[in-house]
């Protein structure tokens, strides 16, 4: 049972985007509600989720709108095998990030289990509906106390707001296994990385993410090779922090995908119709 446990642990989503510099002493940071330090507001980004060697696998969408203090985030992954990839997160930003609700699908063949998470932040309320190997479906439901600092689809916008003095972030993360569960992400900086664009030399900084699955299941993770592989993300700061790219599993079990921005491509126009 503990296996089948551990085997299911990182079903939750990805949602792993970070933002901020590493300096000469740094200092660590608490489990708690990260303060409002850039307010979030209207969002439109193109993504592009790719394999290690660079095959295209799905195109993306980013799309936040603010209504007063109330964010709504949606992140979706449409595969060319016609599997999805869907969270839509509801959080308040006053003073503190807070998430209200979250809901994930992930569905088609890129995915083992199909699953559909749903949490509401201040009741506590998760349900689950996932398909096991045989594909049956199973639906469960929990009310967990949930801490402030749960990060499910707001790791990104929590780590663009941290203090740039801080070289790690431990955050809670709902988890279905396919019991709702809370685990730990310890989310470490790794000094900056060169990079460029469009001949322009920058520096992002290089995050790594760890799954702490905690308890007997966490014990014997390691030990049975189950533990969820470390996500890494690489992050532009100063003023507006940006995202640059990303590369781990999308699920538990899942292969190492790369997300990254694009830019819009436009259809090349015969010679004779193009104009000065």
């Amino acid at each position: 049972m503990i296996r089948r446990t551990v085997e299911r642990v990182w079903s939750t989503s990805l949602a792993v985007l970070v933002a901020c510099a590493t300096l000469l002493q740094p200092v660590a940071m608490s489990a708690a509600p990260v303060a409002v330090r850039h307010a979030e507001g209207l969002v439109h980004g193109f993504l592009v989720l790719r394999t290690l060697a660079g095959d295209t696998l799905a195109d993306g969408d980013l799309i936040q709108v603010a209504r007063g203090d109330r964010i709504t985030s949606r992140l979706v992954f449409h595969f060319k095998d016609g599997s999805v990839h869907d969270e839509t997160v509801v959080y308040s930003q006053r003073r503190n990030f807070r998430l209200l609700t979250d809901h994930l699908v992930q569905k088609g063949p890129a995915f083992q289990h199909p699953m559909e998470v749903s949490i509401d932040g201040p009741t506590g309320q998760v349900t689950v509906r996932s398909s096991d190997d045989d594909g049956k479906e199973k639906v469960v439901t929990e009310r967990l106390n949930l801490p402030p600092d749960v990060a499910n689809g707001l790791v990104l916008t929590l780590l663009k707001n941290v203090q740039s003095d801080a070289s790690q972030l431990t955050v809670s993360m709902v988890a279905a296994t396919p019991k709702p569960r809370l685990v730990k992400l310890a989310i470490t900086a790794q000094g900056e990385e060169p990079f460029s664009v469009g001949g322009s030399s920058r520096k992002a900084t290089h995050y790594v993410v760890k799954v702490e699955i905690g308890g007997a299941a966490g014990l014997v993770a390691p030990l049975l090779g189950k533990q969820p592989p470390d996500t890494h993300i690489w992050i532009l700061g100063g003023e507006a922090p940006a995202f640059v790219k990303s590369e781990g599993p999308l699920f538990f079990g899942g292969p190492i995908w790369r997300i990254e921005l694009v830019s819009p491509v436009w259809p090349r126009l015969p010679t004779g119709d193009s104009k000065d």
